[in-house]
């Protein structure tokens, strides 16, 4: 199994099989993320596309400089804002909720997870998103937002803080 720096040479050279290859590593993962910005089947689906669209117009010239899922967060991210904004559907739900790390006691609902996610800054919510969710360390996570180390810190820290006095949440995020 060749890395992505071996496909990504490989594509550069205009082998369409090894640019397959990316799109079927990272299909799920893409649509999966879209599905979390979007909360609709059909809307991560234009998404899924319009990214790998993106990504072959890098092409024949593309360097890969961070891994595949930091380069395409920013735009899978940017594709599913625009769908959202035409629809204005993103809410919380119990997917996005069980993905969040198990209580330490089950005295707090989910719902009430996703009121106190809701109330959080944008910022804080997609940091924390990005580091519990979908598993990204904190350069990685500085890199997609294209933001200082110290920046995303002080954002999973601050998140964290509201998440840990609040009464409903305090047992997901136990220091």
């Amino acid at each position: 199994m060749e890395s992505d720096q071996e496909l990504i040479e490989l594509a550069n050279k205009g082998d369409a099989n090894a640019f397959d290859a990316l799109y079927h590593r990272y299909r799920d993962w893409v649509y999966r993320l879209a599905w979390r910005f979007t909360r609709n089947h059909q809307d991560a689906l234009d998404v899924l596309q319009e990214t790998f669209i993106y990504l072959l117009k890098k092409f024949p010239n593309f360097e890969l400089t961070a891994s595949m899922t930091t380069f395409l967060y920013p735009a899978v991210k940017h594709l599913s804002f625009n769908i959202r904004r035409k629809s204005r559907r993103l809410t919380f739900d119990d997917q996005v909720l069980s993905e969040m790390p198990a209580p330490a006691e089950k005295q707090t609902s989910q719902g009430e997870l996703a009121f106190v996610l809701a109330i959080l800054p944008e910022e804080q919510r997609e940091v924390l998103m990005m580091r519990f969710v979908e598993g990204m360390n904190l350069k990685e996570i500085a890199a997609v937002l294209e933001a200082p180390v110290g920046t995303v810190k002080s954002r999973l820290y601050q998140g964290l803080q509201v998440l840990r006095r609040d009464r409903r949440t305090r047992n997901y995020f136990l220091e």
